[in-house]
């Protein structure tokens, strides 16, 4: 069996495509490795054939268990499930960070994944020059991030704070930061794991417009979010996870409803 991740970018490609993600009898699993599954006696014994326990192999996880999907532009796809049921995993596959262990993931289109809003950004750098390495990071160019810097300022209320190391920041206000310069960008596929919590109910109120922009900019938006009121506002079909494999897929309103009624 050929197995193939396939990322293409609009910019990249020879022919102006659709956005669209497909994904046929997807697998991704995980090797568990202990003190027994890593010494050298279990390595030696496992090329011979022999076995220490259970099994000379390490066992394996399937984080992703058969997974088939078809998305296409203009896609609002609500992720939900509870912890471990493989909602980052598969928000990571879309995003080619992962590939499958079987089956194939073919996504088209320029990709915006958004996992934690702290990751792309230097603590040693200041507020300024995180809008730029954040901005970059997200696939944005420096001319379009200095554009967008005043307005970004403007939004986090951190004033002389952009001019100091991210590292005295505190955690809201590095999430403050990091949401700024999120809801600035222009994604064709954007792929978001809520990572809000740190941030008073106040400022989250305030930045729900730009939210709802961003989300309106997309092209494609696949959202995992434990906010059912959030979820519904901004998508029309859901998703839910269960031990790695989708239990349920269709409009929001009523995967939530299964979801929240679950036994």
């Amino acid at each position: 069996m050929i197995i193939t991740v396939i990322v293409w970018s609009v910019e990249e490609s020879e022919f102006q495509s659709m956005v669209h993600i497909e994904v046929r009898g997807a697998y991704v699993d995980f090797p568990v490795f202990d003190a027994k599954t890593r010494s050298l006696k279990k390595q030696v014994l496992g090329k011979v054939g022999g076995a220490i326990g259970t099994g000379a192999k390490a066992p394996i996880i399937e984080a992703l268990r058969d997974i088939t999907l078809s998305l296409a532009e203009g896609d609002r796809v609500a992720l939900v499930g509870h912890n471990g049921a493989g909602k980052s995993t598969l928000l990571r596959l879309l995003s080619g960070i992962y590939e499958p262990t079987r089956g194939t993931a073919r996504v088209e289109g320029k990709v915006a994944p958004v996992f934690d809003l702290g990751v792309g950004m230097d603590p040693e750098g200041s507020g300024y020059e995180n809008i730029l390495i954040r901005g970059l990071f997200l696939g944005m160019s420096r001319q379009a991030m200095r554009k967008r810097a005043d307005d970004i300022a403007e939004f986090t209320e951190l004033g002389d704070y952009l001019h100091l190391p991210l590292r005295t920041y505190s955690a809201g206000m590095r999430v403050r930061l990091a949401l700024g310069v999120v809801t600035t960008i222009d994604p064709e596929i954007l792929i978001l794991d809520e990572g809000l919590g740190a941030v008073d109910a106040a400022f989250i109120a305030k930045a729900r417009g730009r939210m709802v922009d961003l989300v309106h900019r997309s092209g494609l938006l696949m959202f995992a979010s434990h906010s059912d009121e959030l979820l519904r506002e901004l998508c029309t079909t859901a998703i839910w996870m269960d031990e790695g494999r989708i239990r349920l897929h269709g409009p929001v309103r009523e995967v939530l409803a299964a979801y929240q009624g679950r036994d």
